[in-house]
């Protein structure tokens, strides 16, 4: 792909803005510095969310972190509280939390066009009644992400209209798409015969049921 035309790229917000309206009222207004009845409610129904983190440097991270509606819990009207569960231990995003604080989170419900965003300031924690109350099948989570609210605001459903995201899961034919296993196996370089891969793929399917919690 060629690559834009250097004369073309903007480089500062006055250029940025000359291409753009200015926001509406209710676009400006509606932004909140704690978690009202809605937000509060959008959260107990989420199942997934999405966590942005940065680096002192400026290098970005977005994680997905998914459990039943209500794996994140309001603590009060400016807390809330991230179950930490097993994962790949890169631990890219609770890394950039320990150095750069600030955190922005995107709250989605399945169905929901709408969306939440809470931006704040981040910190991880071991304590115990905190790691016991996000437990599931008496199990852990390893640490908790506690945010504390600096903004909340509903997001206007045009991206997730725009997408039919919804509708396009249900369609989605996940056998079309090579496997996880094959992916990174063909990133890596590595070749596997079809034995191989049939036989890591079931060893990985077990191990994401083994490993959940």
């Amino acid at each position: 792909m060629k690559k834009p035309g250097q004369d073309h790229i903007i480089r500062s917000e006055t250029e940025l803005r000359k291409l753009y309206k200015q926001p509406g009222k209710n676009a400006i207004e509606k932004e909140l510095d704690f978690l009202d009845q809605h937000c509060k409610r959008f959260i107990a129904h989420s199942p997934f969310i999405c966590i942005a983190t940065s680096s002192p440097d400026g290098f970005g991270d977005n994680s997905p972190k998914g459990d039943a509606p209500g794996f994140v819990r309001v603590l009060d009207d400016r807390t809330i509280a991230i179950p930490d569960r097993r994962g790949n231990n890169r631990l890219d995003s609770l890394g950039n939390v320990l150095k750069n604080p600030q955190v922005g989170l995107i709250f989605f419900i399945p169905g929901v066009n709408e969306t939440l965003r809470v931006n704040g300031k981040a910190e991880l924690s071991i304590e115990p009644e905190l790691l016991q109350g996000s437990a599931v099948n008496n199990k852990l989570p390893t640490s908790m992400l506690i945010v504390h609210v600096e903004e909340a605001y509903l997001q206007c459903p045009k991206a997730l209209v725009r997408s039919s995201i919804w509708e396009v899961a249900a369609d989605f034919d996940r056998k079309s798409f090579p496997s996880l296993t094959k992916m990174i196996s063909d990133q890596m370089g590595v070749e596997l015969s079809k034995d191989q891969l049939t036989q890591m793929e079931a060893e990985y399917e077990k191990k994401i049921e083994d490993t959940l919690y």
